[in-house]
């Protein structure tokens, strides 16, 4: 009896439960199962000319709708008034501008120092002066030298220059010179500039009485140690055409000076220095010269411009 029972229980529990059960697994099977994927629209195939495509959701659909442009601006651009044109545009009175002159001008006394040599001391100058404006200007040249309270040599030189390149001016005029026997009148045609890789130089031919014809050739450059501290060489070479022993000048190479200077510049304009010079002169010129055919000499000066 008891055994019919519980049999009769147990099919009754499972006949209950197979419903609830066989739901449940419909359930889960449905969300483990991918929905079945759209067929892909093939565009290429439809007239889109008959489409209203305003009414169509184009984000649904996977487009992009291109942003338009605003045609007018969120604040209107004024129209410019008489009053803006004259705040844009002043009157300019040219009258009231001042212009750089057209004439200037120029004094560089490059050497005035003392020297202490072998054969003695004395004092020596070099100086260069220049009136007028950026293509035609009159220049004035002159040196010398004095030892023994007498002045041995000086000249003064008065040139038309002209420049021909941003860099060279060919110069063209007369040089006097007053020492070291009679004054003596010379014709003058000469370049100066600065040469590549900033070396300053010049030429000078001079024609003199008698048929003397003398060269003069003079290359310098500046060492900028610091933005004051300069370091400068010079060479400077003479070669004649004749011999002339009154002027103690030789045919051939006559003489050749070295020098070497440096300076401290307190400004532009004011600049002393110290240095050493080496004098030499050679042929003719060194018989004339005797025992001062070569010279080595120490240097003390001041460098100024105005």
């Amino acid at each position: 009896m008891s055994r019919h029972l519980s049999r009769s229980l147990l099919a009754l529990g499972l006949a209950t439960a197979l419903p609830a059960f066989a739901q449940s697994y419909d359930a889960h099977a449905g969300h483990d199962m991918a929905a079945p994927a759209k067929a892909p629209v093939d565009h290429s195939k439809m007239d889109h000319s008959k489409m209203d495509h305003s009414k169509m959701d184009h984000p649904a659909m996977g487009h992009e709708m291109p942003m338009t442009a605003r045609s007018e601006p969120r604040e209107p651009i004024p129209v410019p008034t008489d009053a803006d044109r004259a705040a844009a545009f002043p009157h300019i009175d040219h009258g009231a501008m001042q212009h750089a002159p057209e004439i200037n001008s120029l004094l560089l006394i490059d050497r005035l120092e003392h020297w202490d040599g072998r054969n003695g001391n004395g004092q020596a100058w070099e100086a260069t002066g220049w009136i007028g404006g950026n293509i035609n200007r009159l220049w004035l040249r002159s040196d010398g030298e004095r030892s023994g309270s007498r002045t041995e040599s000086s000249s003064l030189e008065a040139l038309y220059g002209r420049s021909v390149s941003p860099w060279w001016d060919v110069l063209v005029g007369v040089r006097q010179d007053f020492r070291p026997a009679d004054s003596r009148t010379w014709a003058a045609l000469g370049i100066q500039g600065l040469a590549p890789y900033k070396f300053e130089s010049s030429a000078t031919l001079y024609l003199g009485s008698g048929g003397q014809v003398l060269a003069k050739a003079e290359v310098e450059y500046e060492v900028l140690l610091t933005n004051r501290l300069i370091l400068q060489p010079v060479v400077e070479a003479t070669l004649a055409a004749k011999d002339e022993p009154e002027y103690g000048i030789g045919r051939g190479l006559n003489k050749v000076e070295t020098g070497l200077r440096l300076r401290y510049e307190f400004s532009r304009r004011f600049a002393p220095y110290i240095g050493i010079s080496h004098e030499r002169s050679f042929g003719d010129a060194a018989d004339a010269a005797g025992d001062h055919a070569r010279d080595t000499r120490w240097v003390a000066g001041v460098r100024m411009w105005f």
